[in-house]
């Protein structure tokens, strides 16, 4: 039997090491984080932590938040407020909030009830290699589906974000707060946008998503509609004060869509209370926003447009979801990423003065 994890800021977690990375993996939801990467002359964690990891939380507080951290895979992605047909999800699916099972190193299992299926995250580090593989495998199961990754990253200084290329950005169609029940956004909502510099807000003025932490006292979201005719999609963050860039690499006909969701003190309800801020979770997704699966799989205002918000489950053939993540170093006058591009054992990641880095990884494994 797989030995018993040890408790990790709050959360008993089992630990995943090479030479140059050292990660922990939650036992509830299966959430990945603190990672350490060590870059030689630094050690970087770059994964968000919640503030009240270690504090005991509201009787109904649902598990995922207890554990809220790094990064964790979402079956159904959202909200999950309406039941679809007889299933009723919890917020990010069972996959976020339930108990797995470490069946070797680096492998976790757990089977979902709500609509059965075998649930496989694979979590691997290589000697050599500053970046972490992250595979999640939905065996069973039938039937419309919408699924993400939730990546949240810590923004202790300013980040310079950038992303591949995509169709357009929608900030979110809705009330994302409401502020009778203590929740602030500042952007347009509905609005559209072909570049994350020029983003409207409500007051008319205009919102840079490409800089960050802002806008705070606010919590707000917008997706990126991904071009699933890339080769592989890509997120950065450049952190020049800090000298390192984060990076995240995926299948775009898997994981389509990106949500950037923008978490600077906006919620001043428990277990936010305020204090949830530098916050910036970059979602690769295929779902519509964060609403769930009765609206991802339901006809719906992208899907109405051609954009795929759902999947759907074979039980003959699995789905997998794929990604790496990872961290480079970068010098204090660094700016934004502005491509990523596939060299032999790696990728080579170029930012906006032409000046690049070298990333050893195996971009075979995003299949």
């Amino acid at each position: 039997m797989a030995s018993a994890p040890g408790e990790i800021l709050g959360q008993p977690s089992w630990r995943i090491e090479s030479d140059r990375v050292e990660a922990f993996v939650t036992q509830s939801g299966a959430h990945l984080g603190p990672v350490t990467f060590d870059l030689g002359d630094r050690k970087v964690q770059p994964f968000h932590i919640a503030p009240w990891h270690s504090e005991k939380l509201e009787k109904g507080t649902p598990k995922i938040l207890e554990a809220l951290r790094g990064d964790f895979f979402c079956m159904p992605f959202g909200g999950n407020a309406i039941a679809y047909g007889d299933e009723v999800h919890p917020l990010h699916g069972e996959t976020a909030n339930s108990e797995w099972t470490l069946v070797s190193p680096g492998t976790f299992e757990l089977r979902t009830l709500v609509r059965p299926t075998l649930v496989r995250r694979e979590v691997g580090v290589r000697s050599g290699e500053t970046v972490v593989y992250s595979r999640t495998s939905v065996i069973g199961g039938s039937g419309p589906m919408c699924i993400g990754n939730h990546a949240m990253l810590a923004f202790p200084s300013e980040g310079l974000v950038s992303c591949s290329p995509f169709l357009f950005g929608q900030v979110f169609p809705g009330e994302f707060e409401v502020p009778a029940k203590g929740g602030y956004s500042c952007l347009s909502s509905g609005e559209r946008f072909q570049r994350l510099e020029i983003v409207p807000m409500a007051n008319g003025s205009v919102a840079d998503l490409s800089r960050y932490p802002a806008r705070e006292g606010y919590e707000d979201l917008v997706m990126l509609i991904g071009d699933e005719s890339l080769p592989f999609a890509w997120n950065a963050v450049v952190f020049p004060a800090k000298g390192y860039a984060w990076f995240c690499l995926r299948n775009p006909r898997v994981l389509r869509h990106t949500l950037l969701w923008h978490s600077n003190g906006g919620r001043h309800y428990p277990p936010w209370n305020g204090r949830h801020r530098g916050v910036l979770g970059i979602e690769d997704v295929t779902a519509y926003f964060h609403y769930g699966l009765a609206e991802s799989v339901s006809p719906n205002a992208l899907s109405d447009e051609g954009v795929v918000t759902s999947i759907d489950l074979d039980p003959s053939n699995p789905l997998v979801a794929s990604t790496i993540m990872g961290v480079i170093p970068v010098g204090p006058d660094a700016e934004h990423v502005e491509e990523i591009t596939a060299e032999d054992g790696g990728v080579q990641i170029v930012l906006r003065s032409g000046k690049s880095e070298f990333a050893s990884l195996d971009l075979a494994f995003l299949g």
